[in-house]
């Protein structure tokens, strides 16, 4: 699969280790190897990344940004360290239900508001928050406008959205937040099922 995006001109793929969300651990590091062994395509990564070897680990094996999620909340210093380390190349991943962030793989509320997790690393070089509401995601529901459009206009970091992207019509919805800082859109089961055409998705994001 990761040939055939790259085969179609994708520029990114995103990969997540879902065993590595719930177990808290790395789980698919020979998956993700072999992945990155087979494109030459930009690829980010998150999923069970809690130490800074782990992101010494992957990012020196050439990929090319890690998301911090669980990680971000529980272990602020992390970021810091990481961001200090990697300028550019750590992104934040905020997965959110009605504002509230949720940590461990969905399974559990952190405790705080996305915007305040948002701001906490404002100044720290960034490259980018990947903003999923999970009650949108994989349900191709189209994605949370209005929260997507607030966290982008609350912190000067990109934003990139994700979760609940169907068809087209919600590529030109994201289009004009844009201007709020909204830089790019994450589609995984559209992408499969053949509700989105990537050519076209990507041309209509490039346009």
């Amino acid at each position: 699969m990761a040939q055939r995006w790259a085969e179609a001109g994708a520029e990114w793929l995103h990969l997540v280790d879902l065993n590595g969300s719930v177990g808290r651990k790395p789980v698919n590091q020979e998956a993700v190897l072999a992945i990155r062994r087979t494109v030459s395509i930009k690829l980010e990564l998150g999923g069970g990344i809690r130490t800074l070897d782990t992101i010494d680990f992957y990012l020196g094996q050439g990929l090319n940004r890690i998301i911090l999620g669980t990680a971000a909340h529980q272990d602020p210093d992390l970021v810091s360290d990481a961001a200090r380390r990697y300028p550019g190349r750590i992104a934040i991943g905020i997965d959110a239900r009605h504002g509230r962030v949720m940590v461990n793989g969905w399974t559990r509320d952190g405790g705080v508001a996305e915007l305040d997790l948002a701001r906490q690393f404002e100044d720290l070089g960034i490259a980018a928050l990947i903003y999923t509401d999970i009650e949108r995601d994989g349900m191709q529901t189209g994605p949370n406008i209005e929260r997507t459009r607030a966290l982008a206009k609350a912190v000067r970091i990109p934003v990139i959205a994700s979760g609940g992207v169907k068809d087209l019509d919600d590529i030109r919805a994201l289009k004009p937040l844009e201007a709020d800082g909204v830089a790019g859109v994450i589609s995984g089961k559209a992408l499969y099922e053949g509700t989105l055409d990537f050519a076209e998705a990507k041309a209509l994001a490039a346009s």
